[in-house]
């Protein structure tokens, strides 16, 4: 079993490292140190005695201690661990932090171990962003009001991406800029349709895990899954979490493909849209397949007055992720952008990159 932890571990320091997170790095090569001195954290990953290193990578184990450490800072129960952590303006003190982390993980060995089976459940509300475009478009295209549904929302940041103002780079702006959270993102090529804001009649999503932002501990639990090293994350997302609260945004505790198959269907006089971000990799494939039946059955019954339109963020075969749409009942599909996984930059397309109609 070490050999696999060792090797995953390695692997995410690695990849840390390669995205500007080097104190997280840190951390996880902390805890490589201790597991090879013997220490308590080689106790830690029992429930994964029999997993590959790939397994343990693809279920984000090392990103589960990341959070679990992230949590007790944040929680203030590590008052010395938190001073060396990176904060505001301080990049934190790595040496430091690798020096306290042994201790930390015996001391508080089972609430490390306890948040360990619980997998990231990440909410980057940025990439409303990188869909703005998607809903911008659809907007223009139908001239009706919006149905917004998403699948795998989190805790439903995304689901308020009309309530937030959009810095676009070079001047551009959308949205309410007097909204209590403006996004900015690095925007790249022409900017994206202007019509006149759009108007959300209708605004649900489900999860699997879904986590109640409402409840302050889940919302703390929902910040620990940043990486301390993305400082500018953080505000942002505490900005997000406010605005859903005051605005009651809920989050329906569901299977995708079985939420999708009894809810998303178009309604008369408005555009529906399914949409969702960084989703379909987390699908089996059985799910994936129930999943695209729902959607070809609502794309079937959608008329002009009842459009249906297909909005989503997911990562290329390659590598990257694009945004893809796709109208009914046209049937038109479209890349319209190319975007960091966080919505950090989007490179506008527009739908330049059209293949025909599309099935599901």
């Amino acid at each position: 079993m070490m050999t696999a932890v060792l090797k995953a571990m390695q692997w995410q320091a690695e990849f840390c490292r390669s995205t500007q997170a080097p104190f997280s790095a840190a951390v996880i090569e902390a805890v490589l140190t201790d597991i090879s001195a013997g220490g308590a954290s080689a106790l830690l990953f029992q429930a994964w005695a029999d997993a590959s290193a790939e397994t343990l990578v693809r279920e984000a184990v090392p990103l589960r201690l990341l959070d679990a450490l992230h949590l007790l800072v944040l929680k203030g129960e590590e008052p010395a661990l938190a001073a060396v952590y990176p904060q505001d303006a301080s990049a934190g003190d790595a040496e430091a932090a690798a020096r306290l982390i042994p201790e930390v993980v015996r001391r508080r060995f089972g609430e490390i171990t306890g948040a360990l089976l619980s997998p990231p459940q990440t909410n980057e509300v940025l990439r409303s962003a990188a869909l703005l475009g998607g809903f911008l478009t659809i907007a223009e295209e139908t001239g009706l009001p919006l149905r917004c549904l998403e699948l795998g929302s989190s805790a439903g940041l995304n689901q308020s991406w009309d309530a937030y103002g959009y810095r676009l780079g070079d001047g551009v702006q959308r949205g309410d800029l007097s909204s209590p959270l403006t996004l900015q993102t690095d925007w790249r090529g022409a900017p994206p349709p202007d019509p006149s804001w759009p108007v959300v009649v209708e605004r649900r999503g489900c999860d699997q895990a879904p986590i109640d932002i409402a409840d302050a501990v889940q919302a703390l639990r929902l910040q620990s899954f940043v990486w301390a090293d993305q400082r500018s994350r953080l505000p942002r997302l505490k900005a997000a979490i406010a605005l859903a609260v005051a605005r009651g945004v809920r989050v329906e505790r569901a299977d995708a493909a079985a939420w999708a198959e009894e809810n998303v269907h178009p309604a008369p006089g408005t555009a529906t849209v399914l949409f969702h971000s960084i989703v379909r990799q987390y699908l089996s494939e059985q799910a994936r397949q129930r999943l695209d039946r729902a959607i070809a059955k609502a794309a079937a019954a959608a008329t002009p007055d009842q459009p249906f339109a297909w909005l989503r963020m997911e990562g290329l075969p390659d590598a990257g992720y694009e945004v893809r749409l796709t109208l009914w009942p046209e049937g038109r599909e479209r890349r319209l952008a190319i975007a960091h996984p966080h919505g950090e930059w989007v490179a506008w397309e527009g739908g330049a990159v059209s293949v025909g109609a599309a099935s599901a």
